[in-house]
């Protein structure tokens, strides 16, 4: 069994997508681990604020099978394919991290890139993965996000109004 992390980010209709995707993820791999959910201004284009988190869970499903099911929950959400890198999203997820593999090929990179760059994805997974090590860095996430440049990079936890059994992990 290998513990996956992935990123749920939305600025389009944010609370119900992400409601959404907690519930389809929920069906497919519980329990999960919850972060705090972080609101951060777009970064790299004019748009509305994301909600961000990040949710840990153990799977027997291959990176690959994770990835067509996140997708597959993204359509649902009527996420539309082909944007710009960096534009508003009804719903992204994205694999961050599949046990400590490293993986780099048809599509797939695992670890994400953005772990390292943006801290409206180190900051939750930090948050519940903490003593984690990056696979290719090898700091714990913990230390990195101490380290992290925040300049000009906010996040803020916000209450979110999660249905029972949906809310951050204690």
């Amino acid at each position: 069994m290998a513990r996956a992390y992935i990123s749920i980010g939305s600025n389009i209709d944010r609370e119900r997508n992400i409601r959404l995707a907690m519930g389809r993820l929920r069906a497919e791999y519980a329990p999960l681990i919850v972060s705090s959910v972080y609101e951060s201004d777009a970064v790299g284009f004019q748009g509305g604020a994301f909600l961000n988190l990040v949710v840990g869970f153990d799977s027997l499903d291959s990176p690959e099978a994770v990835i067509r099911t996140l997708r597959a929950i993204e359509d649902q959400c009527n996420r539309t394919r082909g944007e710009e890198r960096y534009s508003s999203r009804t719903l992204d997820l994205d694999l961050l991290l599949y046990d400590d593999r490293e993986i780099k090929g048809n599509g797939i990179e695992i670890p994400r890139d953005e772990i390292l760059h943006h801290a409206f994805v180190l900051g939750p997974l930090a948050e519940i993965a903490g003593e984690r090590r990056h696979p290719i860095d090898g700091r714990a996430f913990a230390r990195l996000w101490a380290e992290f440049d925040k300049t000009g990079r906010e996040i803020r936890i916000v209450p979110f109004d999660w249905p029972p059994d949906d809310g951050p992990t204690p």
